[in-house]
């Protein structure tokens, strides 16, 4: 018998393998957190799945992610990054990826984890929500404000409350599976 999944991601293979194996699992390791709030700050304006799409190119082009590394980027590597076809090159989001790395090392230092940090806004553990469809689902709520205005306040860039509350659905610091999704019960 087919497996129900949440509509969004039902005709796209991309899609449903991110769905089945990574949409909305908690995540607690800097490393992912981080790579996620990248790809999501890139995503602004656009769609998940061209993001999705060129993940790997992303992985390629900005050293694995590495936050340590993408902190230190000197304006010839931005430059070398608004060439690379592979990526979504636009300057500002590039320009704000390694300010954000920069952020996110700040944050490390003061909490000892970025985790530490974005946990603890829903003391440790994933809110659950029972939406029957996406169409209940909100685009942001008033955490994904609160979380924004903090990231702001320390120098983060395209960290919106609608990318904020994306970002909160991707880790599983908030469950949005439709209540009738495989996935939904897996992760409650």
């Amino acid at each position: 018998m087919e497996k129900k999944r949440c509509s969004w991601c039902e005709k796209d293979p991309i899609y449903i393998a991110y769905h089945d194996e990574e949409w909305g699992d908690p995540v607690y390791d800097d490393d992912t957190l981080f790579e996620f709030l990248i790809l999501e700050t890139f995503q602004a304006g656009l769609s998940w799945i061209t993001v999705l799409k060129k993940r790997e190119n992303f992985r390629k082009a900005f050293d694995q992610f590495d936050y340590q590394k993408i902190a230190k980027y000197s304006q010839e590597k931005m430059e070398t990054l608004q060439q690379d076809a592979g990526i979504i090159r636009n300057k500002l989001k590039i320009k704000a990826a390694v300010s954000n790395a920069q952020a996110f090392i700040e944050i490390q230092k003061e909490f000892g984890s970025f985790s530490k940090y974005i946990w603890r806004f829903v003391a440790g553990k994933p809110i659950v929500n029972t939406f029957k469809n996406r169409s209940e689902m909100p685009a942001n709520t008033p955490l994904s404000d609160v979380i924004s205005k903090d990231l702001k306040k320390r120098g983060f860039k395209f960290v919106g409350s609608t990318i904020i509350y994306a970002y909160m659905q991707a880790t599983g610091i908030v469950n949005d599976h439709a209540h009738d999704c495989f996935r939904h019960k897996e992760l409650s």
